[in-house]
């Protein structure tokens, strides 16, 4: 995995990984911008990383960025909103 990069022309965290079959492909995650809030409105996985974990990775990588950076976090997408559930240790980054 590469780092998670922040795109704020397109409103998008991205993060490139290598497929199970070596190609390159992509988890990323469209947001709103609400001050230092961050709104998940999707957050996708390419096909080929599905049942990878990658998704999980990018989510951790993108709690440890919010962190890092001063930024909350609010879960919509629903896949966001469910791994939050399962990691609730990562609640500091959610916002209020």
């Amino acid at each position: 995995m590469s780092d998670l990069i922040d795109r704020p022309e397109a409103l998008r965290f991205e993060q490139a990984v290598t497929a199970p079959d070596g190609t390159g492909a992509m988890v990323w995650a469209d947001y709103a911008v609400q001050g230092s809030t961050r709104s998940l409105l999707h957050v996708e996985a390419d096909p080929a990383l599905r049942g990878s974990g990658a998704a999980g990775r990018f989510m951790q990588a993108l709690a440890d960025h919010a962190r890092a950076e001063g930024l909350s976090l609010a879960p919509r997408c629903s896949y966001a909103v469910a791994w939050f559930k399962r990691n609730p240790d990562q609640g500091d980054v959610l916002a209020s």
